[in-house]
């Protein structure tokens, strides 16, 4: 890789820029050494470093429903480390979330997480986002479960 103007990612945040890109869709990152507690969005395109794995959505999945899922769970309950905190392809894999089938449902949701977005803390977002999270499981919005995949 050379230098250019494609952002290179790692669990602290952008790091650098390069000339080639590792994806061409909108992805979340999510920490798998260090800091694996605080996902956080990569605009495409992008290039990311051994540190970071990434959640792209596929095609029956909103970024924004995704991202407000994955800032509700607690990363660091599966850190499987003795020292610096650690995340594994297995156990990101083995999340269980909940979502609609209906991408126009995932598309409100994720409006209402992404409003809080730039309205609160990263404590109070969180703790926000976990309400609505068991608000809409109680309405039983959610017909089905999915496992989270995640690209390197």
């Amino acid at each position: 890789l050379d230098s250019g103007d494609i952002p290179v990612y790692g669990t602290g945040g952008y790091m650098t820029s390069v000339n080639k890109a590792l994806c061409e869709k909108d992805s979340i990152g999510i920490g798998r050494k260090g800091t694996i507690n605080k996902p956080y969005l990569l605009k495409a395109p992008f290039w990311t470093v051994d540190t970071l794995f990434f959640a792209t959505p596929k095609d029956k999945c909103d970024l924004d429903f995704l991202f407000g899922i994955f800032q509700t769970i607690d990363w660091s309950a599966l850190d499987e480390s003795t020292g610096v905190p650690s995340l594994s392809k297995t156990n990101v894999n083995g999340v269980l979330v909940s979502a609609p089938k209906s991408m126009q449902e995932q598309k409100k949701v994720g409006k209402v997480f992404s409003s809080f977005d730039s309205l609160l803390t990263l404590h109070q977002r969180k703790q926000i986002l976990i309400i609505l999270a068991n608000i809409f499981l109680f309405f039983s919005l959610i017909p089905s479960q999915r496992r989270l995949s995640y690209g390197t």
